[in-house]
């Protein structure tokens, strides 16, 4: 559990990070909350010559709520999203799901950027954001782009993000509606074997919007628009939910692992996808 060797940088501006990524290329990797990164170094299974620690880096920690919108920095915490009053309010789903990640002790450090950034599919908040519909900034050396979280990720471990850019703000639309984010796992700190993020707007006692994301379920997290449609029209009732969670089986496509084969963790997130939904739709 010992990492290989690695020099550490600890920069001062985003013109510093890029510098140190265009020096040493794919010999470099960023860090925000380390959570991610670290433990794939100490095991091994992550080789980084160079490590860029962004704790320094001004302008990357700050939660901005407008009249329709929300914009996170990279360097928000779980902690920042769990006690951020403002955000709360606003954005209630957001204080829920990282209430279930991992302990206190990560959730002190642990970032929303590094969180998105590195394509773990068993992450929590990259399954959230496609279903806030969040786009994420990245910065490189050409300038800045836009990258809509739902097409951000395109395998595990890979992303839109080139290796010499980096993230450094999500940004989504106010969220309407009724919410939750519902997870199942084996022990406290564990990944989730299933988790569903749900927002329902309710009119008249009819669904007229619905967004749907699962995570650990494929090599992505997956954004679901067919569970969504399903429900849209309906009085999210038995139907609509046998419906909502068919079309989303048949968007999954999840591994034989230590959490289970594929049939219990089919199981399983049908289990879970419909607690999501029925909560949401009681807070619609």
């Amino acid at each position: 559990m010992i990492p290989a060797a690695f020099e550490y940088h600890r920069p001062k501006d985003m013109a510093g990070v890029l510098s140190i990524l265009a020096e040493h290329g794919d010999d470099a990797r960023v860090v925000a909350g380390g959570h991610s990164l670290i433990p794939m170094m100490k095991l091994r299974m992550a080789d980084v010559p160079h490590l860029i620690d962004l704790q320094d880096v001004g302008g990357l920690s700050g939660i901005e709520i407008s009249t329709d919108s929300i914009r996170l920095g990279a360097m928000v915490t779980q902690h920042d999203l769990i006690n951020h009053a403002g955000l709360e309010e606003a954005a209630p789903i957001l204080r829920e799901a990282a209430l279930q990640i991992a302990d206190p002790q990560v959730r002190y450090m642990g970032t929303i950027g590094g969180n998105v950034a590195n394509g773990d599919p068993g992450n929590d908040m990259p399954g959230l954001m496609q279903c806030l519909d969040a786009t994420f900034t990245v910065v490189g050396p050409d300038g800045e782009r836009q990258v809509p979280a739902r097409e951000f990720y395109e395998a595990a471990y890979v992303t839109a993000r080139e290796d010499d850019e980096v993230l450094t703000s999500v940004h989504f639309a106010l969220p309407k509606g009724g919410y939750a984010y519902e997870k199942q796992k084996r022990k406290i700190g564990d990944y989730a074997t299933a988790a569903a993020a749900v927002q329902i707007i309710k009119e008249n006692g009819t669904c007229t919007a619905a967004s749907i994301a699962m995570t650990n379920l494929s090599d992505t997290p997956i954004f679901s628009e067919a569970a969504g449609a399903a429900l849209i029209g309906s009085a999210v009732d038995a139907a609509a939910l046998d419906a909502a969670v068919a079309a989303m089986t048949g968007d999954i496509d999840p591994t034989e692992d230590n959490r289970g084969p594929v049939a219990f963790k089919k199981h399983v997130s049908g289990v879970i996808l419909r607690r999501a939904i029925e909560r949401a739709w009681s807070r619609a």
